[in-house]
């Protein structure tokens, strides 16, 4: 749900595991990138849309998982800048 929510936002092309894939969550038979959750922090990497301001992005992709963060932090990161759609 999370990671739904962060593709969803404007200013995100879209997730990223970062250099070495270390921004992730392992479920049942799958990995997905760019989402990890522990009980503290929420940690999201994302590839971000060159036309859009970069601490913009940051801040919609954490006001759209705050509720579904709880207590949590919520740190974002944004892994590269692409062109376009």
């Amino acid at each position: 749900m999370i990671a739904e929510r962060v593709r969803a936002c404007p200013g995100v092309a879209g997730l990223s595991g970062g250099p070495f894939g270390t921004v992730a969550t392992y479920m049942p038979g799958e990995r997905l990138l760019g989402v990890a959750v522990n009980e503290r922090e929420v940690r999201i990497a994302v590839v971000a849309r060159m036309d859009r301001p970069l601490p913009d992005t940051a801040d919609e992709v954490r006001r759209a998982v705050t509720d579904l963060a709880g207590d949590r932090r919520v740190d974002v990161r944004i892994d590269d800048i692409v062109e376009g759609p």
